[in-house]
């Protein structure tokens, strides 16, 4: 049958996953670091992997293809579950998740001595995935949302984009699953000041700018805003 399917640009993909996260019916797979349409009868021409694409690899077309399969579909998520392990609860919450504000004091400056830097960190845990979406140190602050190879890239990290900011971090190519849930509740239900989001000039970290902007938008809110895009080798190349 004719019908509309996507198609996958592979010289456009860079591999970051995104679109497979986003795929609820499982058509979408990693295959040699690119993405790859799996299943076309899995497909339901929907099309919620298109805006999970940071570089628009991927598009629709009209050509033959097999009729989407729902029961299938729903088939293999149940097998997936049934073949998930199921977590084991702890007995008790892992210390290193315990959400706490960090106190920064400033010392006095010591005569003859070369001053040390020191971290400008407000808070615990820094993981997106990790941070409670309640934690008292979201009210009233502005946040930063940054990508793993940030700090290590921009020698000035804390300074400029730490200080006086609460941090998350995330790495959305290596990280499962899709940022801009978490993010979205965080901005819904804390008094957040305004967001920065800092990331890499390589295209799979467009993933967190993504996520990001896009939970600005679902959260329903006017939040000031910009984008720092960082070099690798360590230099401001962009702000919007």
């Amino acid at each position: 049958m004719i019908r509309r399917i996507i198609t996958i640009d592979e010289e456009r993909c860079n591999g970051c996953g995104l679109c497979a996260e986003a795929c609820h019916e499982g058509a979408i797979g990693i295959v040699d670091g690119k993405a790859k349409l799996l299943r076309e009868d899995y497909c339901d021409g929907l099309g919620d992997c298109l805006p999970a694409c940071p570089m628009n690899a991927i598009s629709f077309e009209e050509r033959e293809a097999p009729a989407y399969d729902e029961a299938a579909v729903l088939r293999a998520k149940e097998e997936k579950q049934k073949a998930a392990p199921k977590a084991q609860p702890l007995p008790c919450g892992c210390p290193g998740t315990m959400a706490k504000a960090i106190k920064r004091e400033s010392a006095a400056p010591v005569p003859f001595e070369m001053p040390t830097l020191s971290s400008q960190l407000r808070q615990w845990p820094v993981q997106i995935k990790l941070a409670p979406v309640n934690a008292p140190y979201f009210n009233g602050a502005n946040l930063l949302i940054a990508a793993d190879c940030t700090a290590y890239a921009y020698g000035n990290f804390h300074q400029e984009f730490i200080k006086n900011r609460v941090t998350l971090i995330g790495c959305p190519k290596l990280d499962a699953g899709d940022y801009s849930e978490k993010l979205t509740a965080i901005l819904q239900q804390n008094d957040i000041k305004s967001v920065t989001i800092v990331r890499m000039e390589v295209p799979c970290c467009g993933g967190i700018e993504f996520a990001a902007k896009k939970a600005i938008q679902n959260s329903g809110k006017f939040l000031p805003w910009q984008v720092v895009t960082i070099s690798t080798d360590g230099r401001i190349v962009d702000k919007i």
